[in-house]
């Protein structure tokens, strides 16, 4: 049988991206350890299923060494640790699926005469978090009050996804890549990415974050829209970025969802501040690190009683930390994970005969026609 002289050095990057181990590996390819030492190389078949099963192009392979993989927008994430440095399969893949619909959706806009969002750019760092967030209020039609009348973190996040759907901007969420349930997201790499573009901004969410999180990261990633700054974001509440254009971007989202003259209307003296964020945080809905971060704004607590409890706080929510799953009704997550105003649109474009079935499927994550026709009605796009 014919053998492929496979990169040794290829073959183990590609395993370590994916997160397989070698035990693991050699019971799905028996010669995988003499793969390993030079002692046997894989045939043509093998090596496909090899690349397939750690989504690596086959071509690198016959590399002397790993390609270096840059992510293919700005990087505005503040990297922990040398692991870091190199994107996942996981996470280029979802930049790179999203870029497909980003650039789908803008031609869809050109074709239908939809007029630019005048918003998207149009705000500079050197503004104030205040008035820039005042603006984006009025824009998405926002209300600190009317959020606070909803029950659950999870009412609320769909809320503030409808509007700025409504506003023109696409906002998927989803804890896995495209449909495959079998590759997670990691929110210790990324917790989402904007994708600034006057006809087609789109906004993503690991939706493997809690809910509360997922509802700053879309507050934090509409203001780089604001300023017309695509990138990547890992962006935590409380935290202090090193970039700038970080610091803005948390302190508007801030601004967004908890503004300050709420709060100090909101807080009551005297009670501990692990209750009161507690109690913010249910208000607002926000998480308990966003309320912990504006009652220093407000002057309620001082450095040091904000990093105390910081550090607290996170000690007691990693105890609680539950990571999101790809499960749920396919229908009723498609227009999340894909954005609804995206999915009605290449819906409609396809049942017009203006795009091929083969690409919609291809960007909604549907294999089979019966699929998509359902989708098409949970939808709204057909009776």
């Amino acid at each position: 049988m014919t053998t492929v002289p496979a990169s040794i050095a290829v073959l183990r990057w590609a395993a370590h991206r994916a997160r397989l181990h070698d035990d693991d590996l050699a019971v799905r390819f028996r010669k995988w350890p003499l793969w390993l030492n030079g002692e046997a190389q894989p045939t043509l078949k093998q090596l496909e299923d090899f690349a397939r099963l750690t989504h690596t192009a086959i071509g690198y392979f016959f590399l002397p060494e790993p390609p270096t993989l840059a992510l293919p927008v700005p990087d505005f994430r503040t990297l922990r640790d040398e692991t870091l440095a190199e994107p996942s399969s996981e996470l280029l893949d979802t930049l790179y699926l999203c870029q497909q619909r980003q650039d789908w959706y803008r031609d869809y806009a050109r074709v239908h005469g939809l007029a630019p969002l005048a918003f998207v750019g149009s705000a500079r760092t050197q503004e104030s978090s205040e008035a820039v967030a005042q603006r984006m209020r009025e824009m998405l039609g926002l209300s600190a009050e009317e959020r606070r009348q909803l029950s659950t973190w999870t009412e609320a996040l769909r809320q503030l996804i409808t509007k700025a759907e409504d506003a023109g901007v696409m906002v998927m969420a989803s804890s896995i890549v495209g449909s495959n349930s079998h590759r997670k997201l990691d929110v210790g790499e990324f917790r989402g990415f904007a994708l600034a573009d006057e006809l087609a901004p789109l906004v993503f969410l690991n939706g493997a974050d809690s809910k509360a999180a997922q509802m700053f990261t879309l507050a934090h990633e509409l203001a780089h829209l604001w300023l017309g700054a695509t990138g990547i974001s890992d962006t935590e509440a409380g935290q202090v970025p090193e970039q700038h254009t970080e610091r803005w971007c948390n302190q508007v989202a801030a601004e967004l969802l908890m503004p300050l003259q709420a709060v100090r209307a909101a807080y009551q003296a005297g009670t501990p501040v692990p209750e009161e964020i507690q109690r913010l945080a249910r208000e607002f809905k926000v998480s308990t690190l966003v309320a912990l971060r504006r009652l220093f704004d407000a002057g309620f607590i001082d450095q040091a009683r904000l990093w105390q409890h910081y550090r607290e706080e996170q000690a007691r929510l990693r105890g609680l930390e539950r990571h999101g799953t790809g499960g749920g009704d396919f229908y009723r997550t498609l227009g999340a994970r894909t954005s609804k105003r995206f999915a009605r649109a290449i819906v409609t474009s396809t049942l017009e005969g203006q795009t091929l079935f083969q690409d919609a499927f291809r960007m909604l994550g549907v294999r089979k026609t019966a699929t998509f026709y359902e989708a098409a009605r949970e939808l709204g796009v057909m009776a």
